[in-house]
């Protein structure tokens, strides 16, 4: 599945959620997404919550 469809997958089910059950139910849905994506990303080895700490305490920055 390539990001297009992912992304478009991603936008209707949040307008669904919005439609159906409202605004904060959509807020919810949103942020558990948010969550998952990056609890993926962490699993895949792609992020790493050490660096990301550190750059929230501005001990590290990318540049």
């Amino acid at each position: 599945m390539n990001a297009t469809v992912l992304g478009a997958s991603a936008g209707a089910v949040l307008a669904l959620t919005w439609i159906v059950l409202g605004f904060w139910a959509f807020v919810l849905v949103a942020v558990a997404m948010l969550i998952g994506a990056a609890v993926g990303r962490v699993i895949d080895g792609r992020l790493d919550l050490r660096a990301v700490a550190a750059a929230f305490r501005g001990r590290r920055s990318s540049s």
